[in-house]
């Protein structure tokens, strides 16, 4: 198996190591069964990431993760995730986890997405098979 998974933190204070940011990457293209991957990861500003959703998404205002499925490479599945630090924190706050929980499960969240899994965007967002799916990797890494 050939996972590479290039973290970078564009300037933002991230409380969970590359290295672990790497593993956790791994770990659920492991699971899903996904032997050649190439994935960045990028921590971002919360305005970076309302700049990309709204060039990209064409919705307002900063989002916790952005994620991008590109076409793959000789077989590989290749894709970029963008997080907001700041927004992990809040959601952490909000949903009174840990934030290192949180950023675990969006790191979790966005592995998913690149590698073809897909939610509702409504209520059902947090009852679908890719919750169960993600709430069971991040209750096994975090």
């Amino acid at each position: 198996m050939s996972v590479a998974v290039d973290v970078a933190r564009d300037g933002v204070r991230v409380p969970l190591a590359a290295e672990r940011v790497r593993e956790i990457v791994r770990a659920v293209c492991k699971k899903e069964k996904v032997p050649e991957a190439l994935i960045s990861v990028t921590f971002v500003t919360d305005r970076i990431s309302a700049k990309m959703n709204r060039d990209f998404l064409g919705h307002s205002g900063a989002t916790d993760v952005i994620t991008f499925e590109l076409a793959p490479t000789v077989g590989a599945v290749v894709g970029d995730i963008y997080i907001a630090v700041d927004i992990a924190r809040e959601n952490a706050r909000m949903h009174r986890v840990g934030v290192r929980e949180e950023l675990v499960r969006l790191v979790v969240h966005g592995t998913l997405h690149v590698l073809g899994h897909s939610h509702a965007e409504d209520e059902e967002r947090t009852t679908g098979d890719m919750w169960r799916k993600q709430e069971r990797l991040v209750a096994a890494l975090a």
